[in-house]
């Protein structure tokens, strides 16, 4: 079955991201765990995680379902070590937050290295940092996000994701979620199905399909190889429904979250309908 949703607000408390997401029709969601432009929050309360586990139950969502989603303002690449720690140290709170929530994933952007460092060290930084979260916390994995390489950010190409995986010494508690805006904008072609089995045919290669925990489906406002990070609604951008179409039916895409991260909430619900009738048809 495949499994979509959005990412959903969690305005008023965890408890509603379920809620909302069952509203829209998904099978699945994304959410922060906390206010996303702050470095800290209070800890969640035991009403607000009992209330979440009990409305996660009642809109069918299992934990494998849920891709929450760090703060953007963590970067676990970072060359200056006072920053480092404290992104760190977010970062390993954020895993806590989920497991206390009975989730089993976490999905980051991998890191940046400010044009201060080279590409390869940053990235030991990451897996470094990936590491020390893993001994920090019990069970949730780290589920690295490809960008879309802009300015310094990194992870927008298999071999730099594969090249951070192979660092991280628990490899069970590691994953990699494909953003199909990121992927285009890094110069991925999604846009057909031969383009798309060419795609999961070359992660597998040089990252590996057992390592695959989810998508983020957005539409592309610039043309391929753009290196832009500009979100489209489906089928308004450059991809095109034909890609989704192909995304949706391929094997690799069974019982993870494809969550929307597209700009207008408003046609969410439209836009999973929309999604789910292309699992049947050729686009």
């Amino acid at each position: 079955m495949r499994r979509i949703g959005a990412h959903v607000s969690i305005s008023g408390g965890v408890e509603n991201a379920p809620l909302r997401a069952a509203e829209i029709g998904a099978r699945a969601f994304a959410m922060f765990t906390k206010n996303q432009r702050q470095w800290s929050a209070p800890p969640l309360t035991a009403e607000s995680i009992d209330a979440f586990r009990k409305n996660c139950a009642a809109g069918g969502f299992e934990p494998g379902h849920i891709l929450p989603h760090d703060s953007y303002l963590i970067n676990l690449g970072n060359p200056d070590p006072v920053k480092r720690k404290k992104s760190l140290d977010a970062f390993i709170d954020e895993m806590k937050r989920v497991e206390a929530l009975g989730l089993t994933m976490l999905n980051f952007h991998p890191g940046s290295h400010l044009k201060e460092i080279s590409e390869e060290a940053c990235l030991e930084l990451i897996a470094e940092s990936v590491n020390t979260a893993i001994k920090e916390t019990e069970s949730a994995i780290a589920v690295l996000e490809n960008t879309a390489g802009q300015g310094s950010n990194l992870g927008f190409s298999f071999e730099q994701l594969a090249a951070i995986i192979n660092q991280v010494e628990d490899k069970s508690r590691v994953g990699v979620c494909l953003d199909t805006c990121h992927l285009f904008a890094a110069g991925y072609d999604v846009r057909s199905e031969e383009a798309v089995a060419e795609l999961f045919t070359e992660f597998d290669g040089i990252v590996g399909l057992g390592y695959f925990r989810g998508m983020h489906l957005n539409d592309a406002k610039q043309d391929i190889s753009s290196r832009k990070d500009r979100h489209e609604s489906i089928g308004e951008g450059f991809i095109g429904t034909a890609g989704f179409s192909a995304i949706i039916r391929h094997p690799a895409t069974d019982e993870i979250p494809l969550i929307l991260e597209t700009p207008n909430p408003g046609i969410w619900d439209r836009e999973i309908e929309l999604l789910y009738s292309l699992e049947s048809s050729s686009a």
